[in-house]
């Protein structure tokens, strides 16, 4: 049975209503696990694409990971071949980034990077890349101002497949830096694919001044968590978790503060950990690891990220204080001039009451 985080937290709790009015930060979400269930159904419809079942609720498990699903990453990757289907035209790639955005603020995050991966709403339709993040950007960029939201966009490859595309892709993403790109990131089969051959791309994109993440850490162990650190410049790590299992990666990582985008309920569902009193968040706080807390795929998952703060508190059993200090986390990793980042955590100091002076002693 697939972890569902609604068996551990209550959305009806003061504890849930008081996590979900906070302001948050988001660095660890995909485009396209965020499509709504329901704009599946319209664009199926409108399109005339063939669906299992046209009923919401009966789509869901073909969508999202529910309680009859096996807890294996096999499993949550099948959701997305239905999700591959809907990128059929710019009015929908358009209508699913700028409800991505409007979903995040809904639930109260004031800063996202939201990272999406060009090439797989580009494969369907054939569309050309630099139309595609042309289309994400701007619809991005209006949802934000509509909704008082400040996004920014990381470009992920997969290393799994060609380097060739990923070459496309660094060559795409550098031509919107300023137009919101700020990043990129490597994710994908992480287990038969090393990201070696992508090392040439990764400099490329630290020579031009943009932030380097990577999934590592998640499907294989801590080696590839010092991989990424260590030969290829990454500030930040997609997920992290097995850096646990060597005290060496735990400690190098901690020296060189790298920020770890832990995804709580996406780790349980991917059968990553087994058990959520094993979840290596724990004792990534308790050995100080700098850790934000982030959704990954939340349509696919069935969260937001105040549930992701919930499960931390209400299931994992962290002190309140915990959310605050991974949010601060966030701002502080944010790939953004240090201009911004500071007019933010002054924000974010203020919103949350911590910007009032202790008396002196």
């Amino acid at each position: 049975m697939a972890f569902q985080v609604t068996d551990v937290i209550d959305r009806s709790s003061a504890v849930w209503s008081e996590l979900h009015s906070i302001p948050k930060v988001e660095l660890h979400r995909h485009l396209e696990g965020s499509v709504r269930l329901e704009t599946l159904i319209e664009v199926a419809e409108e399109y005339g694409l063939d669906l299992p079942t046209y009923d919401a609720e009966k789509l869901r498990p073909f969508v999202q990971m529910t309680s009859d699903d096996a807890s294996n990453n096999k499993q949550f990757l099948s959701k997305f071949s239905v999700l591959r289907k809907f990128f059929v035209s710019e009015e929908v790639i358009r209508r699913v980034a700028y409800e991505a955005v409007k979903d995040a603020a809904a639930d109260n995050i004031r800063y996202m990077e939201l990272r999406f991966t060009p090439y797989a709403e580009a494969k369907l339709m054939k569309f050309p890349l630099i139309q595609v993040i042309d289309w994400v950007s701007d619809a991005v960029r209006q949802s934000a101002a509509d909704h008082n939201i400040k996004v920014k966009l990381i470009i992920a490859m997969n290393r799994h497949e060609s380097v060739a595309i990923g070459e496309a892709m660094i060559d795409a993403a550098i031509s919107f830096i300023h137009r919101g790109v700020v990043g990129v990131d490597l994710c994908g089969n992480e287990v038969s694919h090393d990201a070696g051959p992508f090392a040439h791309i990764f400099r490329k994109a630290r020579n031009v001044g943009l932030g380097l993440t990577m999934h590592a850490g998640e499907w294989m162990g801590p080696e590839n968590v010092l991989d990424a650190i260590q030969n290829h410049g990454a500030r930040r790590i997609g997920h992290g978790v097995r850096v646990v299992e060597d005290s060496v990666a735990t400690q190098i990582a901690r020296e060189k503060n790298i920020v770890f985008e832990v995804c709580p309920t996406s780790n349980m569902q991917t059968g990553v950990v087994g058990h959520l009193q094993h979840h290596p968040l724990i004792d990534m706080y308790y050995l100080k690891n700098k850790v934000t807390l982030n959704t990954d795929d939340p349509a696919i998952s069935g969260i937001t990220l105040t549930d992701e703060f919930a499960l931390a508190v209400q299931g994992l059993g962290l002190p309140r204080d915990f959310v605050i200090d991974s949010t601060f986390n966030a701002l502080d990793a944010a790939f953004l001039p240090d201009a911004e980042r500071d007019a933010l955590v002054e924000q974010f100091r203020s919103e949350l009451g911590l910007d009032v002076l202790q008396p002196e002693t």
